[in-house]
């Protein structure tokens, strides 16, 4: 006889969705209907508690964990300098390879060298600048994603923590809880 009531009692405990949980809790100590739905409330309660505890704590440990990459600024003025270097250069080499350069007074040359450098500087600011935006971009994602991955981990880890708690709190009050 007190198996067919206890088969009846965890039936309907499940049927009026006191286990939020989705576990199936059976009196053991004979508790009556009243005491069940208290009983049940209460540890609901304990479980969300667990719950929002576990989630504060994941969070936070995600958002240290989190280290905002420093944003690299400087990709213009190194884009400038590298190109102003690589127009000097050039310039220079081409000079060497032609006889004009060799005619030429030195400030010509000189000259000749800080035009080009200029122009590739202006150059090289452009494609500096454009490769800052680029990596700004893709370290967004990056930093999207991860906060993505972390948050279904923290969640997952809040609900563990949520089921652990709510049947601890059962069992101690004289129920068995089975998945």
């Amino acid at each position: 006889m007190l198996k067919p009531l206890i088969h009846a009692s965890a039936i309907a405990l499940i049927a009026m969705g006191i286990d939020a949980n989705a576990q199936t809790v059976i009196p053991a100590n004979g508790q009556s209907q009243e005491q069940v739905k208290k009983d049940a409330a209460e540890c609901q309660t304990t479980a969300k508690t667990a719950y929002d505890q576990a989630l504060a704590s994941a969070n936070q440990a995600a958002a240290a964990s989190t280290t905002k990459a420093e944003s690299s600024g400087g990709g213009r003025a190194r884009g400038a300098a590298a190109g102003a270097t690589a127009g000097a250069v050039a310039a220079q080499s081409r000079c060497n390879r032609n006889e004009v350069c060799d005619n030429v007074d030195s400030d010509v040359q000189q000259e000749y060298r800080q035009e080009n450098a200029k122009d590739a500087a202006v150059a090289g600011a452009v494609v500096g600048g454009a490769k800052q935006r680029q990596s700004r971009r893709q370290d967004g994602k990056e930093q999207e994603q991860q906060a993505q991955e972390q948050t279904a981990s923290a969640t997952k880890s809040a609900e563990t923590a949520s089921k652990q708690a709510y049947s601890a709190c059962m069992t101690g009050r004289g129920y068995t809880i089975s998945p």
